[in-house]
């Protein structure tokens, strides 16, 4: 049994068996065989080997014509090993003594051998180390030849997985868990990644507990093998024993208990005990989780990302396609319900398939990404602009641009927008006419201007995800300086208190829709700071309604005081702790 501790994104508890990802999605079905079937499996390995080794001896060949000796002899070195006597014979042997499957066999061996490698590589030079990963890489990759040989057609993409596994990978791309359902999907664990990537983000839409961040990992493990992913407290069990099964068993039904009793607040109001109402909003990915927004007892949604719908597609979504998506979200909520869609976030870490896909930028982050993006792609950005005002007149739908940085982008943004309504107008297509505009503050100079930000918009969505990165200039996707990131460090903190200041200035909603809104930890500073609609996941509202139900707003505010007068992260987050110990026991833990 071996114990990963990394970063937790997604809370919950996950025990089934590994599909691992960079074997390309090659799913191992079975660990064992009854022993009639070992002379089978015996002379299915062989033939794999045999027709692994004959396309690698093809290549070496072809690339050797082409490239040259050095290269090809790359795959001379495969061609070499599929054809060893030593390396099958111990295959073989794995088979009869353990009983293994062929493909299981196959992967014990060679992650075994790379998780060798690697550990007497921890205690080498570091001159050496590159040769080790380029090893390791070379290993899976026989592997993953060996393995396709094996399972022919039982290599599963994960649109068309039938049972239930635990996706293990060293990084996701959001259009990689875009393909997840929660039925067969129960959780994953990646070794790379942050908690606020968009994947991380994904997953908590999902509703399936997820890890980032474990450092390397996957050569201990072998599809097939059982895993706990436990999201709660970010930790990845390889191979657990039964006790340990047992041990985590017991806690998802134990957490399964705590979501029952948060139903109880479902249909009650966010209200401090001196009776001030904090609006509660849910923050969505996908159309289907409107009704998530319902059940949890969220008044609307405040925050709809709609890169999604771009997402695994070999072309752009028609007009027809945004529409039909944001129908199906106001129809579920009804019409007085607010409905936040913000237009698209493309780029950095949401890059798309689709026919204007974005070329690799050294800084992708500080690059051709969201609203400058369709400020440079104008007939898509259109596309969209006319499917939110068409679906408007279904409900309360209001539209928000994303990270604006400067007053130039946002009237942009406007004219080309009364331009799209001129469009419908001389069309005669129905469209809401004074359709509430907003903008997000998500970076440090849209904070400094907001004064100025606040007067031509009719509300703000502070996305706290990439202000903390922007202001803080740490890539919040890297979990090397994953400690450096943090909501509580003071310089965040006065951003958004100017923020506030400025739409109250201004008489304008201001709201909160990042990672740290749906925190229970920042609820009071939050509502301290004079915030008074907060957007976060689904599944995380009836917590942040438990410790608004137990605060007054006074008492919020003194705390406030005291953090915004603090110099370090670490002095807001102990203070935090503990306010919320004392307002709410056992929530801050």
């Amino acid at each position: 049994m071996e114990v990963k501790r990394g970063i937790a994104v997604s809370p919950g508890v996950a025990i089934g068996p590994a599909l691992v990802l960079d074997t390309e999605g090659i799913r191992i079905t079975h660990q064992t065989i009854p022993p009639e079937q070992i002379p089978d499996a015996i002379l299915r390995l062989r033939n794999a080997l045999d027709e692994a080794a004959a396309e690698a001896r093809e290549t070496r060949q072809s690339v050797t014509a082409r490239l040259g000796p050095t290269l090809g002899n790359i795959f001379g070195a495969h061609e070499t090993l599929l054809e060893s006597i030593g390396f099958r014979n111990q295959l073989e042997n794995l088979i009869r003594s353990q009983s293994y499957s062929a493909e299981y066999a196959v992967s014990r061996f060679i992650r075994d051998y790379v998780k060798r490698v690697e550990d007497d590589a921890a205690r080498a030079p570091e001159s050496y180390r590159a040769e080790v990963r380029r090893r390791s890489a070379e290993s899976i990759d026989i592997e993953k030849q060996i393995l396709i040989r094996l399972l022919g057609q039982n290599s599963e993409p994960l649109q068309e997985l039938t049972s239930p596994v635990i996706i293990l990978a060293n990084d996701l791309m959001p259009s990689d868990t875009a393909d997840f359902s929660p039925r067969t999907v129960h959780a994953f664990a990646t070794e790379s990644g942050g908690n606020t990537s968009h994947t991380a983000i994904l997953a908590g839409a999902l509703e399936i507990p997820a890890v980032v961040g474990l450092g390397r990992f996957l050569a201990d493990v072998s599809g097939g093998d059982t895993i706990i992913v436990d999201g709660t407290e970010g930790v990845l069990i390889i191979d657990p024993d039964d006790a340990t099964i047992a041990r985590y068993e017991e806690k998802r039904m134990a957490e399964r208990s705590r979501a029952d009793r948060y139903d109880s607040l479902r249909d009650k109001q966010a209200l401090t005990l001196d009776l001030t109402r904090i609006q509660l909003l849910g923050n969505i990915e996908l159309s289907g989780e409107a009704a998530h927004c319902l059940d949890r007892g969220a008044e609307g949604v405040g925050l709809y990302r709609t890169e999604f719908l771009y997402l695994n597609k070999s072309t752009d979504p028609t007009e027809a396609e945004h529409y039909e998506a944001y129908r199906s979200v106001v129809q579920t909520l009804g019409p007085d319900r607010p409905v936040v869609i913000r237009t698209l976030d493309l780029g950095a870490d949401k890059f798309s398939s689709v026919s204007r896909v974005l070329a690799v930028e050294k800084n992708p982050f500080l690059g051709l990404r969201s609203i400058r993006f369709c400020l440079q792609n104008l007939d898509l950005f259109k596309t969209q602009l006319r499917a939110i005002l068409r679906v408007a007149t279904l409900g309360d739908v209001r539209i928000m641009f994303p990270m604006i940085s400067t007053v130039e982008e946002l009237r942009q943004c406007r004219t080309l927008l009364n331009e799209v309504k001129e469009d419908l107008e001389d069309a005669g297509i129905p469209f809401k006419r004074d359709l509430p505009v907003g903008t997000m503050i998500e970076v440090p100079s849209a904070a400094i201007m907001a004064e100025i930000l606040a007067r031509e918009v009719d509300f703000f969505s502070i996305g706290t995800n990439d202000l903390i990165q922007y202001t803080l200039a740490v890539d919040r996707n890297n979990e090397n300086v994953a400690n450096l990131y943090s909501p509580a460090d003071p310089s965040v903190l006065r951003l958004i208190k100017g923020v506030v200041e400025a739409a109250r200035k201004e008489q304008i909603e201001v709201n909160v829709c990042g990672e740290m809104s749906g925190e229970p930890l920042y609820a009071p500073l939050l509502v301290g700071m004079g915030i008074r609609q907060l957007s976060a996941t689904p599944r995380k509202i009836p917590e942040i309604k438990r410790v608004i139900r137990q605060l007054r707003v006074q008492e919020a505010e003194r705390l406030a005081e005291s953090v915004l007068n603090m110099e370090t992260a670490r002095q807001v987050g102990n203070y935090l702790r503990d306010q919320l110990r004392r307002i709410l026991p056992g929530a801050a833990d």
